[in-house]
């Protein structure tokens, strides 16, 4: 058996097994692309389109790793959660007490340099996590939102249940500690959801270069004359140097070597890429960087985001109904991912394999919807009722089984 072939097998009949075939699916078009994927020496990663949830790439997708500091990612989550649902604000005064000063961490703590008498907004602290990844800011912001950082873990926790991740679970709300632990695949499917739900995060925090902090307002008035101003620079070294990219974040500890969860966007399309467990060692962060310019350059050389334009879906023919015909909608997006070089002329068909017969509810499925190019089929969406259709009367009903069984259309 061809490499190709059992990979085509794989993907198809094995993968739905595997604990991540919950999160992310590989088209059938895209296999022969995604079976010539780069190697990488990171211990664990997972790349996905982010409109379509195609997965591109994937190496121990189920492997349990400590996130470090990727955790922050959740904690910005369930602060804009909060701001987004009326109970905090970006204006917000945060209390800075003695378990969140910057010289409270543990050793070798990344900062923002929380200090006493301090003045500080709770959108200044989400700058402290998502640029210089602050401890000392995801203490402070636990403790606003919780009695203690175990209470705001389990809150944490609780919220990646409700997302759909099974595996991810977290101790305290920096990174710091090893008992956080996720996979590539969970938390790729995470930072799409977090992408969907706060796409301005992008701009706002994740891609801002630099963050200068304590400014002269944070400080108190005799100070203010010389703040002792701290500047630091995002961490995610791939904003300068890989062109599109525009988050997420990054993250070490000892325990699990250096992480990345990674999205980057030209033209239509942008990949989310997570890579978790470069080597522990000086070179860890250069060799976690190039992993992830591999993974990204092949990826953009080889798959894009098609987002097809639909004209109305004609009504379809209902038999033994009230009404003659159904309103069918689509079910989900059409977009679809392909391989670069093709769906650059695109048509599609409604196929609808068998009568649409009522009762209906709606939302039933009736069919497809079904895109091509000159070489084949590249995607098909299900279509469903759009309302429910109530069953005709008898003497409908009776003809129309009679129309049925001698296949008049």
């Amino acid at each position: 058996m061809s490499k190709k072939i059992f990979l085509s097998f794989w993907l198809v009949f094995c993968l739905p097994f595997t604990v991540f075939a919950q999160y992310f699916y590989t088209p059938p078009l895209l296999v022969p692309c995604a079976s010539n994927a780069p190697e990488i020496v990171s211990v664990s990663a997972v790349l996905i389109d982010a409109q379509t949830g195609a997965l591109l790439y994937s190496k121990n997708p189920d492997e349990e790793i400590s996130p470090a500091s990727l955790t922050k990612l959740m904690t910005l989550h369930l602060l804009m959660k909060e701001i987004e649902e009326g109970r905090a604000s970006y204006d917000e005064i945060i209390p800075i007490t003695g378990k969140s000063w910057a010289q409270s961490q543990p050793p070798r703590s990344s900062l923002m340099f929380l200090a006493p008498g301090q003045t500080v907004t709770l959108r200044e602290i989400m700058m402290g996590l998502a640029i210089p990844s602050g401890n000392d800011a995801a203490m402070a912001a636990a403790l606003r939102f919780a009695p203690s950082m175990e209470d705001f873990a389990v809150l944490m926790t609780e919220e990646a249940r409700r997302m759909g991740l099974a595996v991810t679970r977290f101790t305290e709300a920096s990174g710091i500690s090893e008992y956080n632990m996720t996979t590539a695949a969970e938390f790729a499917f995470f930072c799409r959801q977090y992408i969907k739900l706060h796409p301005q995060s992008l701009k706002d925090f994740h891609s801002v270069p630099v963050f200068s902090y304590p400014l002269a307002d944070n400080v108190p008035p005799a100070l203010r004359g010389n703040p002792q101003t701290i500047t630091q620079y995002n961490r995610n070294s791939l904003l300068k140097t890989f062109p599109g990219v525009d988050g997420l974040k990054t993250g070490y500890i000892d325990e699990a070597g250096y992480n990345i969860a990674l999205t980057a966007q030209r033209n239509s399309t942008r990949f989310i890429a997570v890579i978790l467990g470069a080597p522990a060692n000086p070179g860890g962060s250069r060799i976690r960087d190039e992993d992830s310019t591999r993974l990204l350059t092949w990826a953009f050389e080889n798959f894009k985001t098609v987002r097809p334009v639909i004209n109305m879906i004609e009504n379809v023919r209902l038999w033994k109904g009230k009404a003659n015909s159904a309103e069918l909608q689509l079910s989900q997006s059409a977009d679809f991912t392909s391989p670069v070089g093709r769906a650059d002329n695109l048509w599609y068909e409604i196929i609808i394999p068998k009568p649409l017969t009522a009762p209906l509810t709606a939302g039933a499925h009736a069919g497809w919807l079904v895109f091509y190019d000159e070489h084949g089929e590249l995607s098909r969406t299900p279509l469903v009722t759009a309302r429910p259709y109530a069953k005709g009367n008898i003497f409908k009903r009776l003809w129309h089984s009679i129309l049925l069984l001698f296949n008049k259309r």
